[in-house]
């Protein structure tokens, strides 16, 4: 078999599972979605700085508790139980950040299984994956609350599921505290998520 080191070299209307995507020798980043390949672009500085903020202040809130947040590329088995074979899990995600409560979820590869709350920043090329593609796939998995962050606009928009679907908490648009259902008891600040974002 041959080694793939380059990303033209897979055929992307084939199905994969997460023991290819370990084989891959390649440079950037991919996501699986039930099989599927989506390429991973390099964010923008907005991005970049959004994601910056609020993983320093959800990082320093979850220091010294018995869960964590992380940030990519850090990869996301989804579907797939502790002890399920790497061939048999089709859905590998690299969420922005994520928080996972329960700690026997996460491995030196990453995270199997679904995490409590997940956050996605959307960058150019990324609002239908994002907003819709993730959205049904994280909803479908059970991911609890799914926070979508819009640089461009300053917005947060807050979704908790709820009998298997995302119900909108708030879209949060203007200076004031963020609420957080999966941690009561983070509240951030609207400022703080778009600090230096222009």
């Amino acid at each position: 078999m041959d080694v793939i080191t380059d990303i033209s070299q897979l055929d992307l209307s084939k199905s994969y599972t997460y023991a290819d995507y370990l084989s891959w020798e390649f440079e950037g980043y991919v996501e699986l979605v039930k099989g599927r390949i989506t390429v991973k672009y390099t964010p923008f500085t907005a991005h970049q700085q959004c994601l910056g903020n609020l993983a320093g202040r959800i990082g320093m809130f979850c220091k010294r508790k018995p869960y964590r947040a992380y940030m990519r590329p850090l990869d996301v088995r989804l579907g797939g139980e502790q002890d399920a074979a790497d061939a048999c899990i089709k859905t590998v995600v690299q969420p922005d950040l994520l928080v996972v409560l329960d700690k026997s979820k996460i491995d030196e590869c990453g995270c199997v299984g679904t995490p409590d709350w997940i956050i996605e920043i959307i960058s150019l090329g990324t609002a239908i994956h994002d907003t819709k593609t993730k959205f049904d796939l994280y909803a479908e998995n059970g991911v609890g609350e799914y926070w979508i962050v819009y640089p461009g606009e300053q917005t947060v928009s807050v979704y908790v599921l709820q009998e298997g679907e995302y119900q909108p908490q708030a879209d949060y648009y203007e200076p004031g505290l963020i609420s957080c259902h999966t941690l009561p008891e983070l509240q951030l600040e609207w400022a703080d998520v778009f600090d230096g974002v222009d």
